[in-house]
């Protein structure tokens, strides 16, 4: 392995981070922390026709808030251009390059011909064969060009990569490369190994489909004379069809996901085991921990299932593993977000609220949605439990009960238990025939945390206040 590791995450502003771009920044975060290495953030904007205002933003942004920082960057692409106009004309005078002056109605018929004799589509070389002077005669008239490179013919190109082991390419199935397009931008391609060797690259960590443009790159090594970096192609993300994870089969963009409310923790450890694993049955790690255990020997080859239960799942566990302060951050600024805002809680009373529904979120916001009895009285009433447990002597039942709590003198969870058993005793009625209307009463719902601890939480005037409200409310 180079005693210097520098890696850098690469991508194109063309919109929202997407997740596999998050798993290739996090592998290259990853891979250089463990070995004290350098990680570079590059904007490759090269693709005028595709950047969108505002995407290098939020892929910083989404890249902070994952907990990525970068040692080195961002440095933009388009700011490059006199590097890659130099390398190209010393490809030019190398003759490893040329001048390209066909239009794209004649490179659409080369392609169409070439495809009716079930050939590969590939540029004829047209250009190459054009004398200096009638390079020079169509430089001077301004025709439009781009340059490609030469490709050599009658080669195998094999290299080894980390991921997927030795792999073979036959340079005849290679288009000639265009390297600098008509507008003076360069393609990929050309910025792309420029700057890996200005930058120092040591490792290239990226997707598996830039796999087919090894040889290319390979072949810039070769004609500039320079080393190139290791290479380690990560698999493809798939959807629960095996299909390539995209947009229409749901959210891929780390924005997304932080919009709904998954912790970055939980949405960083599911990325990590995306193709990878430590080869133990650990499935739930700390930042820290992936920097520890991580290495791209356990990369796997083939394609990863996206699977969102299991997303899901780690965010539960993440949520739980936090204290009842980090979740009371969170859970002022989705009250902040939410019909309550207007309302006042005091942080004794959310963190009781926290610890009783802990076990029964998965998001912060479930608080609000699964429990909103403990920030608004219930408005309606869950009719299937009415229906089963609403009954004729229910309203005197409750009567009983709650001429009980009202002379308890600040009652805690087992002060409500107890009143509740000796109203039981007195009607002569099992505890389940008040326990059920009375968790309805005040919760308008059937399930939640133990009926007595949302009791406390909700102290005996709010509790015998909303039982009151459900008498009136609840009809037989």
């Amino acid at each position: 392995m180079a005693d210097n590791i520098r890696v850098r995450f690469a991508p194109s502003p063309t919109g929202y981070l997407h997740v596999g771009g998050l798993r290739t920044a996090l592998y290259n975060f990853l891979f250089a922390r463990k070995h004290n290495g350098t990680l570079i953030l590059r904007i490759e904007d090269t693709d005028r026709s595709r950047y969108v205002e505002g995407a290098i933003e939020n892929l910083i942004n989404s890249l902070h808030w994952a907990g990525l920082e970068f040692d080195e960057g961002p440095f933009l692409q388009s700011q490059r251009l006199h590097l890659y106009k130099k390398y190209v004309d010393e490809l030019l005078v190398k003759k490893k390059a040329y001048y390209c002056f066909c239009n794209a109605e004649r490179l659409e018929q080369v392609r169409k011909e070439l495809e009716a004799k079930k050939l590969n589509p590939k540029y004829d070389r047209c250009c190459l064969s054009l004398s200096p002077q009638q390079i020079e005669e169509n430089l001077n008239n301004k025709l439009p060009h781009v340059i490609r490179m030469t490709i050599p013919e009658n080669r195998i190109i094999q290299f080894t990569d980390i991921v997927r082991g030795s792999v073979e390419f036959n340079a005849d199935l290679i288009d000639d490369q265009i390297l600098l397009k008509s507008d003076g931008y360069p393609t990929y391609h050309l910025a792309n190994v420029v700057d890996d060797h200005l930058m120092e690259i040591s490792h290239v960590i990226r997707g598996e489909e830039w796999l087919s443009s090894v040889p290319k790159h390979l072949l810039l090594y070769e004609y500039f004379g320079w080393e190139s970096p290791q290479m380690a192609h990560l698999p493809l993300l798939l959807n629960a069809d095996k299909s390539k994870l995209s947009k229409r089969q749901g959210d891929v963009a780390v924005e997304d996901y932080r919009t709904k409310g998954y912790l970055k923790e939980a949405l960083i450890n599911f990325v990590a085991l995306l193709g990878w694993n430590p080869g133990t049955e650990q499935d739930i790690f700390s930042l820290n921990e992936l920097i520890e255990q991580f290495t791209l020997e356990r990369v796997h080859k083939a394609g990863a299932v996206f699977n969102i239960e299991k997303l899901i799942s780690l965010n539960e566990i993440h949520l739980r593993k936090k204290s009842g302060e980090e979740i009371l951050v969170m859970l002022k600024e989705e009250l902040q977000k939410s019909q309550f805002t207007s309302l006042r809680f005091s942080d004794e009373y959310l963190l009781r609220v926290i610890e009783a529904m802990r076990e029964r979120v998965s998001f912060v916001k479930d608080y609000l949605e699964k429990s909103p009895y403990f920030f608004e009285p219930p408005t309606e009433y869950d009719e299937t439990a009415k229906t089963k447990n609403w009954k004729p002597e229910t309203p005197q039942h409750l009567k009983t009960l709650t001429e009980k709590f009202s002379r308890l003198e600040n009652p805690k969870k087992e002060n409500f238990e107890n009143a509740l058993l000796a109203a039981a005793e007195e009607l002569h009625i099992s505890n389940g025939k008040i326990i059920h209307p009375l968790r309805l009463a005040v919760s308008g719902m059937s399930s939640g945390p133990g009926v007595y601890d949302i009791l406390e939480i909700l102290g005996k005037e709010e509790t015998v206040k909303r039982v009151s409200v459900a008498l009136e409310k609840i009809l037989v």
